[in-house]
């Protein structure tokens, strides 16, 4: 009945596109005369939808004349005109939901609609992409649009100073990276001054690629975290006792599904005794278990889940000597992330790299509560109806389907399944073959940087017949984290006939594959050719350059497109349906041709951990010959019905998360606010006397019991902690022996003595010194005792599953300890503040020079892929980017100042000029 009504009224979503294209003719017939405006007439557009905003029209009200003068503004500096689709998700956008487009739409030229729009209400607009270098070419790409209008652009990117960060926050349009933007607002929350603070406030933001980073970043917090003592021998001690312990296989469970390794009850004895041998537990301690041991078995843990779980050239890579994650989703390499709590310490220790310390948490966020501070969030992406109940239930965002600007021509096939994973190799190599013969450009799809090697090595030895001779060898180029640097080039030249590219995981490279080349990119290529030797070009020699190059790009497409288009082939299914359909949607563009299919094996890990044993039963039951494949529709729907088993999984984990961070992200509110008063504030006099007061009445209900007779009265107690406290010697025994005497009026006494003490230290200091000792005093203090919270919180958690086995629900044994932790920070909080006010002694001396800034704060990314994996962003150098001190370019060796900023720098380091030297320029 249901398939039935859709059908006559079509579906929900198709109602909601059908009422926003009413709205795209209106704005279609503004067109003829906005074309007819100057480009100063156009400009002054901006300033006159400003006022009209100031005189009380709504940003609705004004919509179709602002994405009409955007529009024509892209038309006259892109020479790009907006599609009638691309208006409705523009819409989408502005309206505070998620656009799904295949790959090939436009979404970055779809993003300028709501984003000048809502620019005009003079609040900043943030727009966040997957990646710095995405992130810079879409502000200098679609910022010729807003600049043309009036509109101010700045991007973040790491590297930048204190002073270019708030230029870029002021202006009207920041864009940048979602680590970048989360990472500013936890920094903004640690400095001394609001004149340092970067951001300024979260009005409205547009997520790029939206499930990348809601969805598979959500599982990793943000932390920024300082050094510990370095412990690296431990972490060599126990990889080495792990990695003898792990050759008998009895020793450890692991649970491949659930991506854990827990020793087993035989194991535990093995290496309890291999332990106290060695003199590593505590001397008198019951046994491995002992409380005394506990820091010993965590790293027990890290060091089983380092060699069981990780695995080199898939989770991680090693270069120059140093471990480098491997990001899952977009198989690049996440240089300075670095996993927490020893695990990455432990995975160097494996790998034989020098061990960097471990860090402790000064600040941390989520992803989804960071984001859920903006008063609107939208987002755009290929693929997000797969997630649109996470979407829903979160943040509050309804995903819709943007119909394409021309039907899709591409066929997806049926997956292809062999039985082993060598009958599937020799089927793709002869799928390659196949397309690189026809000239047809292939696109290889792999789910790691391994098995894109493997292929390649397979490619480079493959023979094969052509004309009766035989060859050995296809020319291939591949993509991966190894070659990041080259990744918009190879992906430019992937839709050139008989290409044929590898790639690992093709989530947000950010640069379409277009059917014969690239034309900006060969253009840029052969500048850059002439550059280097040496010849200036002019304007029209670039023209001249650029016909010839789209008169061959225009051949060599019409030769894809009669060979069929891109070829789409995936070796292997993911764990997510998203990164499939991500991979897919890289052919089919703007109604091109194309086709897709993936093949698969009974030994690839999501079938063989969730159907491996019964998928080769039944293809032995039916006889299936070597190298034979069976094809289903039923089963691409059971590979379907496991993936979204891990989808169900993955989505409980950053639920949990969730849940578990909501307990803290109250308590990270109020103290954030509470922090932000106190810098914005010039005299805190009347919070620091408050303090003082409660901190008395809590000294005297916890000595002198209200209720309690003078009898049972703890004097001595409470007089040794006003002299701590306060710094006082008054003669509380002499007033508790007066007769009839209450607890209240010791309490005025106590405070009348404190109140007159901090009046003579104030004569002392003068007032001015003093409100500005006052004021550093209760940030220093707010920071200590909530990093100190932080780190109790972590412990907390840890252990607070083990409720469980008392038939107590964790979360809310949690939420409990949670709040009983914050009180008594803010008990803490008032007494640490009183006695540095009350007791530190005061010395006038001729002032220090400036203390350099705080070094080693590490910006740490968690990624528990079993509720406790933590990854992390690390700035360069571990300084952070906008604490570093400015250097003149002539602090640079001679010649260094011309370096390009994207160059290798000339120190050697391997690392861009910008992320070594320069950064400091």
């Amino acid at each position: 009945m249901l398939g039935f009504a859709k059908k006559i009224f079509g579906s929900s979503n198709d109602r909601k596109v059908k009422g926003m294209m009413a709205k795209v003719q209106q704005i279609n017939a503004l067109e003829p005369r906005f074309q007819a405006l100057s480009d100063a007439e156009l400009k002054a557009k901006t300033q006159e939808f400003k006022d009209r905003l100031a005189k009380g029209e709504s940003l609705d009200d004004i919509l179709p004349e602002a994405f009409a003068t955007v529009r024509e503004a892209a038309k006259r500096t892109l020479g790009q005109r907006h599609y009638d689709v691309q208006m409705v998700g523009g819409m989408v956008l502005h309206s505070g939901g998620i656009a799904e487009m295949r790959t090939g739409e436009g979404k970055t030229l779809v993003g300028t609609l709501p984003v000048y729009l809502n620019a005009l209400a003079g609040k900043g607009v943030h727009v966040i992409t997957v990646n710095d270098y995405l992130a810079a070419r879409d502000a200098d790409w679609m910022g010729q649009v807003y600049r043309f209008l009036g509109l101010s652009v700045g991007v973040i990117v790491n590297g930048l100073s204190q002073g270019e960060r708030q230029r870029a926050y002021r202006s009207d349009i920041t864009y940048g990276t979602n680590n970048e933007f989360g990472f500013d607002y936890l920094r903004d929350n640690l400095v001394y001054s609001v004149a340092e603070m970067v951001q300024r406030g979260h009005h409205f933001a547009i997520v790029d690629e939206v499930d990348s980073i809601l969805i598979d970043e959500a599982r990793t917090p943000l932390i920024i975290s300082g050094p510990t003592e370095d412990r690296s021998q431990f972490y060599i001690t126990m990889d080495a006792v792990i990695r003898d312990l792990i050759k008998d296989p009895d020793t450890f469970d692991h649970d491949e599904k659930q991506k854990q390794v827990l020793l087993t009850e035989y194991g535990s004895e093995k290496i309890e005794e291999i332990l106290q041998a060695a003199g590593h537990l505590a001397e008198d301690s019951a046994g491995l278990y002992d409380p005394a041991n506990i820091s010993v078995v965590h790293h027990v843990n890290q060091a089983l889940r380092a060699n069981v779980l990780y695995t080199l050239d898939k989770d991680y890579i090693v270069k120059g000597g140093e471990v480098i994650l491997i990001d899952e989703f977009t198989g690049r390499m996440m240089t300075g992330r670095r996993l927490s709590e020893g695990l990455h310490q432990a995975i160097e220790a494996k790998e034989r790299v020098d061990i960097q310390p471990e860090n402790q948490t000064l600040a941390s966020v989520t992803i989804q509560n960071y984001f859920r501070l903006y008063s609107k969030l939208s987002g755009m992406t290929g693929t997000a109806a797969t997630e649109a109940q996470e979407f829903n239930d979160i943040y509050k965002m309804d995903v819709s389907e943007i119909p394409t600007n021309r039907a899709v021509a591409r066929i997806d096939f049926d997956d292809e399944v062999y039985r082993t994973e060598r009958e599937k190799n020799e089927a793709i190599l002869k799928q390659i073959v196949e397309c690189y013969l026809n000239q047809q450009p292939i696109l290889v799809g792999t789910v790691s940087i391994e098995k894109s090697e493997t292929l390649s090595e397979l490619l480079k030895t493959h023979k094969y017949e052509v004309d009766g001779k035989t060859r050995i060898g296809i020319p291939h180029q591949v993509l991966n984290a190894r070659f990041h640097e080259q990744e918009a080039k190879i992906v430019a030249d992937a839709g050139v006939p008989g290409a044929v590219t590898i790639a690992t995981n093709m989530a947000g490279r950010g640069t379409d594959i277009q059917l014969g080349g690239n034309v900006d990119m060969r253009v840029e290529d052969w500048r850059h050719q002439q550059q280097g030797l040496g010849i200036e070009v002019t304007a029209e020699e670039v023209l001249a350059r650029k016909a010839e190059i789209e008169a061959e790009i225009a051949e060599r497409k019409q030769a894809a497109l009669a060979a069929g288009g891109l070829y789409v082939l995936g070796t292997e299914r993911h764990e997510s349906r998203r990164i499939d359909n991500q991979l897919r949607g890289r052919t089919g563009r703007q109604g091109d041709p194309g086709v897709s299919k993936f093949f698969l094996s009974c030994e690839d890990d999501l079938l063989r951990i969730f159907a491996g044993e019964r998928l080769d039963g039944i293809m032995r039951t039916f006889g299936v010959q070597e190298g034979e494949a069976i094809t289903h529709k039923w089963l691409n729907s059971a590979i379907a019905t496991a993936q979204r088993k891990v989808e169900q999984r993955n989505y409980e984990i950053r639920k949990n998360l969730l849940k578990y961070d909501d307990v803290v992200n109250d308590q990270r509110k109020a103290v954030f606010e509470q922090r932000q008063e106190f810098m914005e504030a010039e005299d805190l006099s009347n919070e620091v006397l408050e303090m003082r007061r409660e901190t008395i009445t809590d000294l005297v209900v916890r000595h002198l019991p209200p209720k309690a007779y003078a009898e049972q009265w703890d004097v001595d107690g409470l007089q040794e902690r006003v002299r701590d406290t306060l710094g006082l010697e008054l003669p509380i025994k002499d007033w508790a022996a007066e007769d009839g005497i209450a607890n209240e009026e010791i309490e005025e006494r106590i405070v009348a003595a404190a109140d007159a003490r901090a009046k003579e230290r104030e004569e002392l200091l003068g007032p001015e010194q003093t409100r500005g000792i006052e004021k550093n005093f209760l940030l220093q203090m707010i920071d200590l005792q909530w990093r100190e919270h932080l780190m109790h919180l972590d412990h907390l958690r840890n252990v607070i599953g083990l409720r469980g086995y008392g038939q107590r629900d964790p979360l809310n044994e949690y939420k409990t300890e949670a709040f009983s932790l914050f009180e008594k920070l803010l008990l803490d909080l008032r007494q640490s503040v009183t006695r540095l006010l009350m007791t530190i002694e005061f010395r006038f001396e001729e002032p220090p020079p400036p203390a350099p800034p705080p070094r080693g704060l590490v910006e740490v990314h968690m990624d528990p892929l079993t509720g406790q994996n933590e990854r992390g962003l690390t700035i360069p150098d571990g300084l952070p980017a906008d604490q570093r001190e400015a250097l003149p370019v002539s602090a640079l060796p001679d010649g260094w100042e011309q370096t390009s900023r994207n160059a290798a720098c000339p120190c050697g380091s391997g690392k861009k000029f910008k992320h070594c030297h320069g950064a400091l320029v």
